[in-house]
């Protein structure tokens, strides 16, 4: 089989890499791709948003599937464009890629459903939003762009002043781009988070093992808010009874709710949690693998990712039973100096060789490009230096180890990934 994945960042790279393990696949291609990923697969030259072209490419080329990583795409209906061509792509169709691209939409949705999630209001004007924030007793207070801003697009602000400048930034600036058009103003929850990336047929469910994310730039979760600066799995919070719970609360009930909705959802739903004093509830949804999430979750992953995506795209989903291993997985990520603001591109990479034939140990790239024959940084983030241990910790130690083996200048990362009190 020839499989094409449609994106250019470190999650992109874990795909390719699961797919490149999967004894069905013959030949990867990636479209736009990076560095690391021209390594296992075929770089094609087109962006993520050239949906015809994409689609004529997987064409020419007898692509099986087509695995689409990144939001934007999705939202945007790269799977409605080829399913119309009759190929066979691993994705939720545009209609059902609104539990993302509208953070407005999925809270009604909840709302509608009974799904456990922090109490909210929407606006799309300016001054009744300001209003609204004028009117509240209790801060801190969560406002969120509703649409796509790439991870970026949640304020906490702890007093009237910062909500009224964050709904400022967000509605009368647009610091966010048209995902500001619309404003959640959400409940500040507190509790421990989880991440769990679930794979869905439409109707079945089949959750992935938990992780953790870590979304402050900063030591000690101080700093603006980023991509995601590192990842763990399996998260220690999440025991079986608040699996339980969320099984019988939220992950099925939200996807019999979008089928009810006739919005059937196939690919991937990313389930943020926040477990509270009162119970689990859901912060946001992803339709799509979290970056950093899919670098710790799918080396832990037994089953051929290719079976469980044909799976989900056939309905057969409740005849397949995920495994992963009993192990932990840690991934720490490289960022330019700089990043989530402005930051450098172009600086040299070094190090890349020593994960040659090392075990358990990968660097998944993330904002890297080639120049020459050197391997350049090209975004915010740049790799994911991520391993396997027989437990967290050592995990831990064997990651951040490999990670003293790159340099590039203006290098920076967290130290504390995994490190739970």
């Amino acid at each position: 089989m020839k499989v094409l994945i449609v994106g250019s960042g470190g999650r992109e790279h874990a795909l390719a890499w699961a797919c490149a393990r999967s004894p069905r696949v013959d030949k990867i291609y990636c479209a736009p791709g990076n560095a690391g990923i021209s390594k296992i697969a075929e770089l094609v030259p087109l962006k993520a948003d050239q949906f015809e072209e994409l689609a004529d490419f997987a064409m020419e080329k007898g692509v099986g599937l087509t695995v689409v990583g990144m939001d934007d795409p999705l939202v945007g209906g790269i799977v409605d464009v080829f399913e119309k061509r009759g190929l066979r792509v691993f994705g939720p169709r545009r209609n059902a890629a609104i539990l993302e691209g509208s953070k407005a939409f999925s809270k009604e949705l909840m709302k509608k459903y009974g799904i456990p999630t922090a109490s909210y209001e929407t606006f799309t004007d300016l001054g009744e939003a300001r209003s609204y924030l004028t009117s509240l007793e209790k801060f801190p207070v969560v406002l969120k762009a509703s649409g796509l801003a790439l991870g970026k697009g949640v304020l906490i602000c702890e007093d009237l002043q910062s909500a009224l400048d964050g709904a400022q930034a967000i509605m009368g600036e647009k610091k966010f781009g048209q995902a500001g058009d619309e404003m959640v103003v959400e409940e500040f929850l507190t509790g421990r988070e989880v991440s769990v990336l679930s794979f869905v047929d439409g109707t079945h469910i089949r959750e992935m093992s938990s992780a953790q994310d870590y979304k402050r730039a900063g030591d000690g979760d101080t700093g603006l808010n980023t991509g995601g600066m590192g990842n763990v799995s399996p998260n220690p919070w999440y025991t079986e009874d608040i699996q339980r719970f969320c099984r019988e609360k939220i992950f099925q009930p939200t996807v019999d709710a979008m089928k009810a909705e006739g919005r059937e959802f196939k690919g991937v739903i990313f389930f943020g949690l926040m477990l509270t004093e009162d119970g689990p509830k859901v912060l946001e949804y992803n339709c799509r693998f979290g970056d950093p999430e899919a670098q710790v979750v799918l080396p832990r992953m037994e089953n051929d990712i290719v079976d469980v995506m044909e799976a989900c795209i056939d309905g057969t989903l409740d005849q397949i039973e995920l495994r992963f291993t009993d192990n932990a997985c840690v991934c720490v990520v490289l960022a330019s100096g700089g990043y989530p603001s402005s930051y450098e591109k172009g600086k040299v990479i070094s190090g890349l060789e020593s994960f040659e034939g090392m075990k358990n140990c990968y660097c998944f790239h993330a904002g890297t490009a080639m120049q020459g024959d050197a391997v350049v940084t090209s975004g915010g983030r740049v790799l994911g230096i991520t391993a396997l241990g027989a437990d967290t910790e050592d995990a831990r130690r064997k990651a951040y180890g490999a990670a003293g083996n790159i340099e590039f200048d203006g290098k920076y990362y967290r130290h504390d990934i995994a490190e739970f009190h």
